[in-house]
Order: C-alpha cells, then structure tokens, then sequence
C-alpha cells in the first residue's frame, strides 16, 4: 500500500508540475519585447495590409486573456458570445486536440518542426550522453577502488577539468582541430550525398557526429567521474562493506553485490535529469557544428520571435525533464525501499 502512495503522490506532483509549465510556457513568451510579425518579415516592401492578415491568420489580432481588452464598445456583444476566443483560451484548447500551432516563419505546423529536430538533436546528444554516462562512471569507479594514490588524483584533476571547460570553447577548439585531420567541421551531412548508398551515407553522418559528440561526451563525464568517486567512497567506508571484506569476499564482489549498488543512488538523479535535457540539445554544441537540431530551431526561433516554435520546444523540454525526475524518484524507491518510508 505504501509503495502505490508512494507512486500516486509523485505521479500527482509531475501532472500538476506539467500542468503549471503549460501555463508559464505560455506567458513567457508574450514579454519579449518586439513584433512577431516584424520581426519574422525583414522585408521592408511588406505593406500593412499584409501585416494585417498575418495577424488574423495566427491569431494575434485577439487578446491575449482578456476579453475586453482591446474590443470596442460594440464589440462587447460578441464577446458575451464567445468569451474564450483569446489566444490563451486557443493555445489550450489546441494543446488538449494535440495541436503545437502553425510556425509564423515557415507556416508549417511546429510538430513536424519539431519531429524533424528532435531526432537530429537525440542522434547528436544521445550518443555523447551515453558514452560520458559510461567513460565518467567505469572512471569513478576505478579512482574510487584505487583511492588515494596517484590513479586517484589524476582522475579527480581530470574530472574537475573536464567539467568546469566550457562548451562552446571546447568545441571551438576541436573544431579547429578536427578541420586538420579531416573531419567535417558542421552539419549532419555532406551536400549531394543524398543519392548515394545507404551505407555511405551512415558512414557520412558518422563522421559528421564525431567532434561535436566527443565535445559533449568530454564536458559531461567530468561530472560523473566525480559523482561517483565521492558516492561510492562514501559507500566503501560503511561498515557492512568491512564486514564483506572479514568475510574474504573480493574486491569484486564486494563492489558488485554490495557498494554499486548504493553508490548508483545520486548517480540515477543525476542521469535523469540530464537525459531530460538531452531533448533540449546542446544549443552551444549545435551552434559550434551547425547541427541542425532543437538548439538550432531555438535560436532561429528567438531571432523571428516565432512564438509557436518557442513554446513547442520548451514545452518539449519541460514535460522531459519531468517526466526524467518521475523515473528517477521510481528507481530512487526500487533501489532504496527507505524512500518509500520516507
């Protein structure tokens, strides 16, 4: 019983978190300063009438909440009609139809923006997150078991390197370097390529993949890499793993059966959370290799004050990292039972 309260109250939590995003990525939005239409139209012919209709045509000729706040007296009539015909009431009601709007650059719909990103953006991040996922923990736990000797401290000097070297200069610097050893310098794929062998063209985009790959794999294993040294030393000084080792087990068992486990505990925060932002995109990264993925269509996005784009990936975003913090509290309660208690 107490393992489905445990559920049904974070279940409850992420709903309501999720619901509180929809509103927020709504508002958030409508404070940038600037014209929508303006600033997605720098052609200086474009006549106000134009203007107009492209207002009407993306709804934003209505209020944004209120009913009454632009409408003249005559109008109040039709308000009393339809009172929910404002653009929140809209953004809503096209949410719950499975809508994300119309993009007010391409005039296309946002999902199929985003579909089209979003796999760009899991193929380049998903590949460094699982490789810095494996190189930061197979690393901490090597300097962990070899504590205090010179293994350790280069381990513990490389990992705080790592993490605290920033993104976009890392990848400005492999990308001066990769340009002399022959490896594409941006983009997903060498123009003209598309008609050729299918295995060539996965030999192409893996090539393209690997400097901004390496970029990210590098900057986030620092982060493991000291997350799990210091976890699982903690975890190595308790007394059950003394007790293991009066035991005779070895040093492999007793990390296997015994220390791992405990250890993973943050390490599980920790990948949650960044898996959850892995759909956002390394927008630095995307931008040093010109990878076109979320983190592109972000900062397009901002540049045309594309509203639609915006909130779709950032709702994206959001409802990711919710949904990674959920797993991440249901395995915190698979691997440690306490925390049901608590």
């Amino acid at each position: 019983m107490k393992r489905y309260r445990y559920l049904l109250k974070k279940v409850s939590w992420s709903a309501f978190t999720i619901l509180f995003v929809l509103i927020l990525n709504f508002f958030l939005f409508r404070v940038l300063p600037g014209d929508p239409v303006k600033a997605g139209t720098h052609d200086p012919r474009f006549k106000k009438e134009n203007q107009e209709a492209m207002r009407v045509r993306f709804g934003l000729d209505k209020p944004v909440i209120n009913c009454f706040e632009t409408l003249n007296p005559i109008k109040v009539g039709d308000c009393w009609i339809n009172p929910f015909e404002t653009q929140f009431f809209i953004y809503i009601r096209n949410l719950v139809q499975g809508e994300l709007g119309i993009s007010y650059h391409t005039n296309g719909p946002v999902a199929d923006i985003l579909v089209e990103r979003l796999w760009n953006t899991l193929l380049l991040i998903g590949a460094g997150q699982i490789l810095s996922i494996i190189v930061g923990i197979l690393f901490g736990l090597f300097a962990a078991w070899k504590a205090r000797t010179v293994i350790d401290y280069s381990a513990l000097i490389t990992g705080l390197v790592t993490w605290s070297l920033p993104t976009f200069w890392l990848g400005i610097i492999l990308l001066f370097w990769g340009s002399g050893h022959g490896f594409p310098i941006g983009g997903r794929i060498t123009p003209g390529t598309s008609s050729y062998p299918l295995s060539y063209q996965i030999a192409d985009i893996a090539k393209h993949m690997v400097l901004p790959t390496l970029t990210y794999t590098i900057v986030y294993m620092g982060e493991y890499l000291l997350v799990m040294r210091s976890s699982l030393m903690d975890v190595l000084s308790e007394d059950y793993i003394l007790t293991a080792k009066a035991k005779g087990l070895s040093t492999f068992q007793i990390l296997k059966d015994h220390a791992l486990k405990n250890a993973m505990l943050p390490i599980v925060t920790i990948i949650a959370i960044n898996l959850g932002f892995t759909v956002a995109g390394a927008i630095q990264i995307e931008a040093v290799f010109s990878w076109p993925g979320l983190g592109g269509a972000v900062y397009e996005a901002l540049e045309r004050r594309d509203y639609p784009v915006l909130q779709g990936v950032f709702l994206l975003i959001a409802v990711s990292v919710v949904i990674a913090n959920l797993i991440a509290d249901l395995m915190y309660s698979y691997l440690d039972p306490r925390v049901q208690t608590e």
